[in-house]
């Protein structure tokens, strides 16, 4: 009984919240806006586009194209490209992804405002925030996550996901790539703090990142069988999908992101509050 009374109290603040939402984006200037992003998003972002005042015109890109940052670099700069290129006029193009490995860094538009969430990769937009980041995985940023995307997409045998966060700051080298850089004992001392014994297990968690929108459809459930199989310890954290909101919305405040101008690319900062900044354009 307690938890169907608390299930209601959500399921009503959630209510409120987006009436309230609602509200304060009826006001706004409708824009039409092209949205690029990758497809563990789906469910959030095309829910979030359904309520926003705008027209957004939604491309996901497959989840695979995460594990090649290079080929998902050329895959979202040639998608922005042919968007400015088309017979649409849109007001600006909106990015569904973080840093993502580096995966954006250098990514530019030509013509139109270029939008960003300041995250350094998918679980920070899944949580709702980068502090919310910071505040679960920023001792163990390898930790394994997954979402409601990342159980449909794709194959289905890769449900988890980890945090691009280490392959972003280098630190996820081989132990003789370290030698190669820096010598033989540096390496061994950079290879023990970079993996200390109590990150083991750490390391045997999945964390499931549980949006109340989609609660209902049961991938918790779904993931706590998997996690149990394989013998690892499940984790339920409440995500977020207010920075998705405000994407399609059009409220593109400093804090939570970065609006570039023509031609400015994306440039990493590697800090836990920025994140991103732009660069400087060519020419």
């Amino acid at each position: 009984m307690r938890r169907d009374k608390g299930a209601a109290l959500v399921d009503a603040v959630v209510a409120i919240m987006q009436r309230l939402y609602t509200c304060r984006v009826s006001e706004q200037k409708k824009m039409r806006l092209k949205l690029i992003s990758c497809e563990v998003f789906a469910r959030e972002l095309s829910y979030s586009a359904a309520v926003s005042p705008h027209v957004v015109d939604i491309e996901f890109t497959e989840k695979a194209a995460h594990d090649r940052s290079a080929f998902l670099r050329d895959l979202i700069q040639s998608k922005i490209d042919a968007a400015e290129d088309g017979d649409v006029k849109y007001d600006a193009i909106i990015l569904g992804f973080g840093l993502c490995g580096n995966s954006t860094a250098g990514v530019r538009t030509r013509r139109l405002p270029l939008v960003v969430p300041r995250a350094h990769d998918c679980c920070t937009l899944f949580l709702g925030s980068k502090e919310a980041f910071k505040e679960h995985f920023s001792e163990n940023p390898s930790t394994p996550f997954s979402s409601a995307g990342y159980l449909e997409r794709g194959d289905g045998d890769d449900y988890l996901r980890e945090s691009t966060m280490s392959d972003t700051l280098g630190l996820n080298r081989t132990y003789e790539e370290y030698v190669e850089m820096y010598g033989e004992e540096n390496a061994e001392f950079i290879m023990a703090t970079l993996n200390p014994p109590e990150l083991e297990e750490k390391n045997n968690r999945v964390v499931f990142i549980d949006v109340p929108q989609l609660s209902h459809l049961g991938y918790a459930e779904q993931c706590r069988k998997l996690a149990e199989a394989e013998g690892k310890e499940f984790v339920l954290i409440r995500g977020d999908i207010r920075l998705f909101l405000k994407l399609t919305a059009g409220e593109w405040d400093d804090e939570d992101f970065l609006v570039l101008e023509p031609g400015e690319p994306i440039e990493p900062c590697y800090d836990w509050d920025r994140i991103i900044r732009a660069g400087e354009r060519n020419g």
